[in-house]
C-alpha cells in the first residue's frame, strides 16, 4: 500500500469503479464505497472483488460492515482526536453501530470514505465516481436519522 496522501487520493477523483477495479466487479447497481476504499488501502479480507469478479488481481474488500471491526479504534466522529488527520469515516444510523463491540449492522444505508486533513474522498454511487467533500458536505450523504458519522483508524 502506498502512503495515503491527499495527492494520492486526488489521483482517484472522477474515476469510476471500472477505472479502479482490475477484477471487473463494476456493476453500477452495486455499492462500491467500501470497494474503492479497500483498493486504495489494500484491504484484502472478507468478501472481495476477486471472489465476485474475474479474479485477475488481488481482491479488495466489498463490505463496510467488515471493515469497521478491523479498525483498532472507532468512535463518534465528534470525538475524533484532533491529531488523527488520516482515518476512515463511516456514516449510517447511530443505532446500526455498537462502538464497544466494534460492530456495524449490515443495512443498505451505510457508507465509508477516507478522511485526510479536512476532506473526505469516497465513491459516490449516485454519480458513479470518486468525489471529495468536506465532513459537513458528507453529513448530507443520507438524510437524518441515517447520517450519524463515526471514525475508524485505518486497519
Amino acid at each position: 500500500m502506498d502512503v495515503i496522501t491527499p495527492a494520492l487520493l486526488d489521483t482517484f477523483l472522477d474515476k469510476s469503479i471500472d477505472d479502479i477495479c482490475p477484477n471487473g466487479f463494476t456493476n453500477q447497481n452495486d455499492n462500491h464505497c467500501a470497494h474503492f476504499v479497500s483498493h486504495v488501502m489494500g484491504l484484502q479480507f472478507g468478501v472481495t472483488c476477486r471472489m465476485m469478479g474475474k479474479a485477475a488481481q488481488a481482491g479488495a474488500n466489498l463490505r463496510v460492515q467488515e471493515i469497521f471491526p478491523r479498525c483498532s479504534t472507532v468512535g463518534d466522529w465528534a470525538m475524533r482526536p484532533i491529531v488523527l488527520v488520516n482515518c476512515l469515516v463511516f456514516i449510517t444510523r447511530a443505532s446500526n453501530v455498537n462502538l464497544r463491540g466494534k460492530t456495524m449492522t449490515n443495512v443498505p444505508r451505510k457508507h465509508i470514505g477516507i478522511y485526510h486533513t479536512g476532506l473526505i474522498w469516497h465513491y459516490s454511487n449516485a454519480q458513479d465516481k470518486v468525489i471529495k467533500q468536506t465532513p459537513e458536505q458528507f453529513t448530507h450523504h443520507y438524510p437524518a436519522p441515517d447520517n450519524a458519522m463515526f471514525f475508524g483508524t485505518i486497519p
